[in-house]
């Protein structure tokens, strides 16, 4: 997915940029960039790839080598930026968050009729989002009726931070709110960032979260309302449930307080049915931990860290480029604690049950080192479709999710007019969905987490959040 940074000061920005951006690492693993501003120098910009290294072992040469009073940083899943434009509104530098699903539409009615535009292109052909955006933003006279625009006429979502040549920051909130993003500020500035914490981890206090659609601007003197935004908002529940870091606050909600309340619900809903005999509770590290806390300490039975990762070679089980690779990696991390384990009937909450593959092979773990029963929890309902707004399911088909995977060895193509069926846990379907999958991954038993469930863990009214991953409804 992506995260972004960016700080307009009285002082020098870099520092405090490289280590904003570092801290939204976790968000993406493929590119990431940093552009600052200096009154004399102007823009200067560096850009890496991130795959096999962190962030922070790339970037610590702009600490020497870069100055300016403003700077913006970006970690991207996607395109290399920053980009730094030059057009009729100046020359600039842009990041950009968020997904464009009619890129082709968008490039044949608004530039392929006007002739004469041409884009850069990625392997394969594509267009980068980050240009594309910053087209449409110069299609119009403004910064500010150009990302309205570009936002209007998007399919899916768009973030926006602009580095302007006088040295102030344009910060646009997606136009449904489905990213947060909030401004900080210390005696010598302001900042904006997707993660609340990247900056008053640096010494900033938080001034507010930006509205849905809200555009500002930050000098080292204040920030300007330039666009209102909306009052409609569609916050992504995966956020909370997965992504978000836990020691993530998002629009006043904390990650780390709703995966555990989220855990406490998840041993209620049991309890309702009957919650099976079980020695432990605990969690797949590290973002089902705080979801299995929850069920331990609601459900009374004690929880317990039966296997450790080993980390400090290899952080990230998804980094090398070969499936097989990952597989290996992901198995080496596993340490066991036998005591643990052996003998023990264990109850494991995970984030979520995606395509499975993982976690079948965890499980697995779990019985060749001596588990007696291990019954399976996710803290979401099943996945039934990617994701159209954002890059959290990187899935060729939506078969490659478990759940969809296992209607259609059920029912075929026509379970599809059942999905709501089958993720609810009370109707046959449902409970045929998740027999088989506790079949095919060895399961005890298997229970998800429900949308009210969800939305109850989150605290706002669910037409407030986007589930869309759950229920395929916009």
């Amino acid at each position: 997915m992506g995260g972004f940074f960016g700080l307009s000061s009285k002082r020098d920005a870099v520092s405090d940029v490289f280590f904003g951006t570092d801290y939204h690492s976790h968000l993406g693993t493929r590119r990431a960039g940093m552009v600052s501003w200096d009154r004399e120098d102007g823009f200067i910009r560096d850009i890496h790839n991130i795959e096999k290294a962190p962030f922070r072992t790339k970037f610590d040469n702009v600490l020497t080598e870069m100055k300016g009073t403003s700077c913006i940083g970006v970690i991207s899943d996607s395109d290399p930026q920053p980009q730094l434009v030059r057009s009729g509104l100046g020359t600039y530098a842009v990041a950009t968050v968020g997904r464009i699903n009619n890129v082709e539409e968008i490039i044949e009615k608004y530039f392929h009729s006007r002739g004469g535009y041409h884009f850069d292109s990625l392997s394969g052909g594509k267009v980068t989002v980050t240009e594309l955006i910053s087209a449409l933003i110069d299609i119009k006279e403004d910064f500010v009726e150009g990302i309205k625009f570009a936002q209007s006429v998007i399919d899916g979502t768009a973030m926006i931070l602009i580095l302007k040549a006088d040295g102030s920051i344009i910060a646009a909130r997606d136009k449904c709110g489905r990213l947060p993003l909030s401004i900080g500020r210390d005696e010598d500035g302001y900042c904006a960032a997707f993660e609340t914490y990247s900056f008053t981890k640096l010494g900033y206090e938080k001034v507010r979260d930006l509205a849905p659609g809200e555009i500002a601007e930050l000098t080292p003197d204040g920030v300007t309302v330039l666009f209102e935004g909306h009052k409609c908002k569609k916050m992504c529940s995966f956020l909370w449930a997965y992504y978000g870091y836990p020691a993530s606050i998002y629009d006043g909600v904390s990650v780390e307080v709703m995966r555990t309340r989220n855990g406490e619900i998840m041993a209620e809903n049991d309890a309702k049915s009957k919650t099976p005999e079980l020695d432990s509770v605990s969690g797949v590290p590290d973002s089902g931990t705080p979801h299995a806390i929850g069920y331990a300490n609601r459900s009374k039975v004690p929880f317990t860290r039966p296997f450790i990762k080993y980390t400090p070679t290899w952080p990230r089980s998804f980094m090398p480029s070969s499936k097989a690779q990952r597989m290996k990696i992901a198995r080496m991390k596993q340490i066991p604690v036998h005591d643990f384990i052996e003998g023990k009937k264990m109850l494991l909450v995970d984030d979520s049950i995606v395509r499975g593959t993982q976690l079948q092979e965890t499980v697995e773990f779990l019985y060749e080192n001596g588990a007696k029963e291990v019954h399976m929890r996710s803290a979401c309902p099943p996945i039934m479709y990617g994701c159209k707004f954002l890059n959290f399911t990187r899935a060729s088909s939506e078969y490659d999710f478990i759940a969809r995977r296992i209607i259609l060895e059920l029912e075929g193509e026509e379970g599809e007019k059942y999905i709501s069926e089958y993720s609810d846990p009370h109707t046959e379907r449902g409970k045929r969905l998740r027999q088989k999958i506790c079949e095919k991954f060895g399961f005890a038993s298997l229970e998800y987490q429900t949308l009210e469930g969800i939305v109850k863990a989150i605290g706002f009214d669910e037409d407030q959040l986007c589930t869309y991953c759950w229920t395929g409804k916009e």
